[in-house]
């Protein structure tokens, strides 16, 4: 992590959750194979993609990223969690290793943030085949203090109903809880419905659909909030620079919860 103070954003926040499919722009259904070699060489253009998607996240308070390298042969050795940090001025940023290729893929989450964390903690998420995980992110101090968990769970169904079983002992935790992130999964979804039954979270009513970014169906990525959070906006942004398309949140944040 690096950065530097920065000062409370008050009683706003704002939140935005993405798949960057490691700045990878398939905005076609043709991507999938003909950008394909980009998941192992290294390709100019990506940073270009990366420069556009630092310009949308800029305006946010808490940026939960999915599907980043901390720095391989196919990025050129650069930390992607890091890049994005420095090109959109966010003064704190963690990349969360979930599986190490060695030289050839450094494959992981990411989080950027303009408030200081009071702790990063990373969590393995159950799973048959390893490589999934979640942070739990701490703002604030004691009863008033605000967790942010930021998953990115599995394909299979059994898997993620483990790993959201695993999410909701966390969020149960705590008395303010955003949860964010890739779920592969609606909230339609048994397991997403067993969350909701055994945990104060929820989410907007309307349907975000984020995937596939050239014709959304599918409302697999989400931001969850506890009950005394109160959504002021959550909107998707149709901005296709990767095959998922990013969330937007802005919650306000009940009288003395104080983020530093």
């Amino acid at each position: 992590m690096m950065g530097a103070s920065h000062a409370s954003t008050g009683h706003r926040l704002r939140l935005l959750s993405y798949n960057i499919q490691v700045g990878i722009s398939s905005t076609l259904p043709s991507h999938y194979l003909t950008k394909s070699w980009k998941h192992l060489f290294q390709a100019r253009r990506r940073f270009d993609n990366l420069d556009k998607i630092a310009h949308l996240l800029r305006g946010h308070d808490i940026v939960g990223l999915q599907e980043l390298d901390a720095g391989s042969y196919r990025t050129g050795y650069v930390d992607l969690t890091e890049y994005l940090a420095q090109q959109a001025d966010y003064p704190f940023w963690y990349h969360q290793l979930n599986r190490n290729y060695g030289p050839l893929a450094q494959h992981g989450n990411g989080l950027l943030s303009r408030l200081r964390p009071a702790e990063v903690i990373e969590h393995r998420l159950p799973s048959l085949i390893p490589g999934r995980g979640a942070m739990l992110v701490r703002y604030g101090h004691g009863a008033q203090s605000l967790a942010v968990i930021m998953v990115h769970l599995s394909l299979s169904r059994r898997a993620r109903r483990n790993q959201l079983a695993f999410v909701r002992e966390l969020a149960n935790q705590h008395r303010h809880v955003v949860v964010m992130g890739d779920m592969n999964c609606s909230p339609s979804s048994a397991e997403m419905v067993e969350l909701f039954r055994t945990t104060g979270l929820r989410e907007p009513l309307e349907e975000l659909s984020t995937f596939p970014s050239w014709r959304p169906q599918h409302h697999i990525d989400h931001i969850l909030v506890s009950d005394g959070l109160q959504v002021s906006d959550c909107h998707v942004l149709n901005h296709a620079h990767s095959d998922h398309l990013p969330i937007s949140m802005e919650v306000l944040l009940p009288p003395g919860l104080v983020l530093e």
